[in-house]
C-alpha cells in the first residue's frame, strides 16, 4: 500500500508531511479571521459575522452520500437510497486521487471533540482546505486548548473536507462531481466537491449514529433547554419546524440547537454551536438568533450583504431561501455552557403540518410518540434539501433517516426505554397551518407556540380536560391558560367540515403507507405494541366507512 497506514487506517500525521505545503492547526478566531479575507473566501459585514457563499449547493444533496461497504458495517448498516454503498476500493481510490489534489496545498487542521459529556465524547480530526469551513467546524464542536490535551490527542475519526476536489462519477461511482463519503472501518469521511457547511455537522450526526448505540446511548435529533426549575424539555423535529426557535428562550437556557446524545446519567449536547436558518428571523420573535447575525466569530451563510456599507439583508432570498448563521453558543446570553444537564421531563415532537390537520398541541403516550417519532412527518414547503419536491407530505424516519447508520427499531426502542425509564411527558407540536391548509388559512404564531409549551412544562395541562381525537387516537386539550379555546382543535376552526375530515383521512392513509415501510423489520414485540398502542385497526375501520359515505 502506497498510502501511510496505521492499523489499516490512513495516518494523516505522516500523510500531511509528505504531501502538503502548509498545515494549520488549531488557529484561533482572529487567525482564522485574517485567513478568510487573504484567501478572500469571505467578507466581513456590519458588526462584525463574515459572509460566504456556498456556490452550486446551498443545501444538503443526500443522492451523493455514500457509505463504504465493508467488513465493519456490512450487516449493521441498513443499505437502500439512505445508505447508498461503495465498495472500499473506489473509497481507496479516491483517497490517492484527493492526495494528488492537495499536494503542495496549504490546509487548516482542528482538533475537537463531538458530544460534550467527557464520558462518551466522540474525538474528530477536521482536515479543511479553506479557513472558512474551519471555522465553522470551531464554532460547531468543541475545541482543543489545553497543551496537554493537543499532545495526547489521538482521534478516534478523521473528516476531510476538500470542495474543490471533485469526483468523475463514470469512474469513482458516484451520482455527481461532489460526494460524501463514509468509513466506519477506516474511521475516515470524506465531504468533497461542496461548499454547504451542513454537509460536515450531518456527517458527525452520522458517525455518532453509529458509534453511541453501541454504548445504549441513544443519540437523538433535537433542540433542548432547561427551565428555573431545573426542568428539562426536547424538541425533535425536520429543519423548518421550529427546533432552534423553541428551543432559544429567553425564559429558560439554552443547551443545544441540533442533536443530542441520552445517556444513562442524562442528556448532553453533541456540538457547541448553532447553524440556525435565518431567513426572514425578526428582532422581536427571534431576538437571540437575530443578534448573533451581528456578532464578530458567527459565520453567514448565502445571507445578502451590500458591498458599500457591509450591512446584510436578511430578507433577501435571492441566493436561497436556506440561509443560515453559523454561531458558538456562548453568544446566546443564558446558554448552558458545559451542554450537559439532567433527563428530560418533557419532549415536544414537531411538525409542520401544511395540511391544516394536526392540532397545535396534542398529549401521546408512549407508543404514540414512539409512532410519532419512526414517522418523522412533516410537510415540506421549504427546500432545506436538494431534489426535486412531489408532494407536500414528507416522512423522515426519525426526523433524520439520512443520518442513520443502524435500523430505525434500535433507536425506536432506545427512546420507548428513555420515555417509560424516567416517565417522560410526550406532546405533539404543530407549528405550522391549522385548520385550513396553506394558502387558504393563517400558520400558528410564534408567540402562541411558546405559550403552549409553557403551559406543558409548567404543568398547568395535567389538570385540563381532553378530547381524544378519533383518527389519530392522541388527546387534544379543551383549554389552555393564555391561548385561545378556538384554536385548540382544528376541526373546530374548519371552514368544511367535510373537506376537513377527508384531509385528516388522506393524512392518516399516508401515515399507514409510510409504516408499511419498516413495520416488518421491526422485532415483534415493538411492532406489536405499536400496533396495540395505536389502535390502528380500529381507526382505519372508521375511516373507511367515513370515506364510503362521502
Amino acid at each position: 500500500m502506497l498510502i501511510d497506514r496505521k492499523d489499516g487506517i490512513p495516518d494523516f500525521v505522516v500523510i500531511g508531511r509528505k504531501y502538503l505545503k502548509v498545515v494549520h492547526r488549531n488557529l484561533p478566531t482572529p487567525l482564522l479571521y485574517e485567513q478568510i479575507i487573504k484567501n478572500r473566501e469571505g467578507q466581513v459585514s456590519h458588526m462584525g459575522p463574515v459572509v460566504v457563499r456556498t456556490g452550486d449547493f446551498a443545501e444538503r444533496s443526500l443522492t451523493d452520500k455514500f457509505i463504504v461497504k465493508e467488513p465493519v458495517s456490512e450487516e449493521k448498516v441498513p443499505w437502500g437510497d439512505e445508505n447508498r454503498p461503495i465498495s472500499e476500493e473506489r473509497f481507496n481510490n479516491l483517497l490517492y486521487r484527493l492526495l494528488a489534489y492537495m499536494q503542495n496545498k496549504e490546509v487548516y487542521v482542528q482538533y475537537c471533540y463531538a458530544g460534550r459529556d467527557p464520558d462518551y465524547r466522540t474525538s474528530i480530526r477536521f482536515i479543511t482546505e479553506t479557513a472558512w469551513h474551519n471555522l465553522f467546524v470551531r464554532n460547531m464542536f468543541v475545541p482543543i486548548h489545553d497543551v496537554e490535551d493537543f499532545e495526547a490527542y489521538d482521534p478516534d475519526f478523521t473528516v476531510v473536507h476538500i470542495p474543490g476536489f471533485h469526483a468523475m462519477p463514470e469512474v469513482d461511482g458516484t451520482g455527481s462531481s461532489a460526494f460524501v463519503i463514509i468509513s466506519l472501518g477506516q474511521k475516515t469521511a470524506f465531504i468533497c466537491g461542496t461548499h454547504y457547511g451542513g454537509e460536515i455537522r450531518q456527517v458527525v450526526f452520522t458517525i455518532l449514529n453509529y458509534l453511541l448505540p453501541l454504548e445504549s446511548v441513544f443519540p437523538l435529533r433535537c433542540s433542548a433547554n432547561i427551565g428555573p426549575d431545573g426542568d428539562v424539555a426536547i424538541f425533535m423535529g425536520r429543519g423548518g419546524t421550529g427546533k432552534t426557535t423553541l428551543a432559544v428562550d429567553p425564559e429558560r437556557r439554552l443547551i443545544g440547537d441540533h442533536a443530542h446524545g441520552w445517556s444513562d446519567k442524562g442528556l448532553f449536547d453533541f456540538e457547541r454551536g448553532s447553524y440556525a436558518r435565518v431567513m426572514k428571523i425578526s428582532k422581536e420573535e427571534e431576538t437571540e438568533i437575530f443578534a448573533c447575525t451581528r456578532k464578530f466569530g458567527s459565520i453567514l451563510e448565502n445571507v445578502s450583504i451590500d458591498l458599500e456599507t457591509r450591512r446584510v439583508d436578511l430578507n433577501d432570498d435571492a441566493l436561497t431561501d436556506n440561509t443560515r448563521a453559523v454561531y458558538p453558543n456562548t453568544h446566546i446570553p443564558n446558554a448552558v455552557v458545559d451542554g450537559v444537564c439532567d433527563h428530560p421531563r418533557n419532549i415536544f415532537l414537531l411538525t409542520c403540518d401544511a395540511l391544516g390537520v394536526m392540532p397545535p398541541i396534542a398529549r401521546l403516550s408512549p407508543e404514540l410518540a414512539v409512532y410519532a417519532f419512526l414517522s418523522g412527518y412533516t410537510s415540506r414547503f421549504t427546500e432545506t434539501e436538494s431534489g426535486p419536491v412531489e408532494t407536500d407530505i414528507r416522512f423522515d424516519t426519525c426526523f433524520g433517516a439520512s443520518a442513520l447508520t443502524l435500523p430505525a427499531h434500535v433507536y425506536g426502542n432506545l427512546l420507548m426505554e428513555k420515555i417509560k425509564k424516567h416517565n417522560v411527558s410526550c406532546w405533539l407540536l404543530n407549528t405550522g397551518w391549522l385548520g385550513e391548509p396553506r394558502g387558504a388559512g393563517e400558520r400558528i404564531n410564534i408567540a402562541q407556540t411558546r405559550k403552549l409549551v409553557y403551559a406543558a412544562v409548567s404543568g398547568k395541562l395535567n389538570d385540563v380536560a381532553y378530547e381524544t381525537d378519533p383518527v389519530f387516537s392522541f388527546e387534544i386539550p379543551e383549554e389552555c391558560p393564555g391561548v385561545p379555546a378556538a384554536i385548540l382543535n382544528p376541526r373546530r376552526m374548519a371552514k368544511d367540515q367535510g373537506e376537513y375530515e377527508l384531509r385528516a383521512v388522506q393524512l392518516a392513509r399516508k401515515f399507514m403507507e409510510d409504516f408499511a415501510r419498516y413495520e416488518n423489520e421491526m422485532p415483534e414485540n415493538m411492532r406489536t405494541m405499536l400496533l396495540d398502542g395505536l389502535s390502528l385497526d380500529d381507526s382505519f375501520d372508521m375511516l373507511e366507512e367515513f370515506r364510503l359515505s362521502i
